[in-house]
């Protein structure tokens, strides 16, 4: 009974995990005419990520349309670092592990006006981290198969969700510390603007009250 029951909780963790948190995302992007169409993801530093593309044109994907559109694929970092950057190609991959903690953008653009006036769509099929895995490898190198192997991926998502938690509290003590240093600062920025509008009304005052002396108005 013990055992059983053991089992069916670790098939519900297993179940809730999948469910959470899905392996990977598939996107699919209409682009404009003229101009580009990005996506991006907030990743934190030392994360894998790996992604295929393809571009055809029309409402379905057909493989063997003979119509092939070509597109510009740019991925940079936060900061500007490019990434992956191809030009006139209907197809293809990139992957890259994080050295850079915020939003990654990817960003494709049709190529020309060969389309005839119709829509380009390029579909994606984005993953990272724990997604990235080859889990067939994995578990032929360790020899493992069945419940041990959906435990193991368990326990990598666990693992995943916990670095996530940690760059969630890391990000909320940076804003934190961003927003008590702003606090501050609008508070000194009150009391010297206070300070200021003080010393020009005693001036005021004193200055209106040597002119009117001199006038002999008072």
């Amino acid at each position: 009974m013990e055992l059983a029951a053991a089992r069916c909780l670790w098939t519900v963790l297993i179940v809730v995990a999948a469910s959470v948190f899905p392996a990977a995302r598939g996107l699919w992007l209409d682009l404009p005419s003229s101009g580009t169409k990005c996506v991006s993801e907030e990743l934190h530093n030392n994360v894998v990520v790996m992604a295929d593309y393809y571009a055809f044109i029309g409402e379905d994907y057909d493989a063997n349309n003979t119509v092939i559109p070509s597109i510009s694929v740019k991925v940079t970092s936060p900061y500007g670092n490019d990434l992956h950057h191809q030009e006139k190609v209907s197809h293809g991959q990139f992957a890259f592990t994080t050295s850079e903690s915020g939003n990654y953008l990817a960003c494709f653009t049709a190529d020309g006006d060969q389309h005839l006036g119709k829509k380009v769509t390029v579909g994606i099929d984005w993953k990272t981290g724990v997604a990235t895995k080859d889990w067939d490898s994995v578990a032929k190198k360790e020899k493992i198969e069945g419940l041990e192997l959906e435990l193991k991926k368990l326990e990598a998502a666990v693992q995943s969700i916990h670095g996530n938690l940690n760059y969630m509290i890391n990000r909320e003590a940076e804003m934190r510390e961003v927003s008590e240093t702003t606090n501050a600062r609008v508070a000194w920025y009150s009391v010297m603007s206070l300070g200021v509008c003080i010393a020009v009304s005693v001036f005021q005052l004193w200055f209106l009250r040597q002119y009117f002396q001199r006038k002999k108005l008072i």
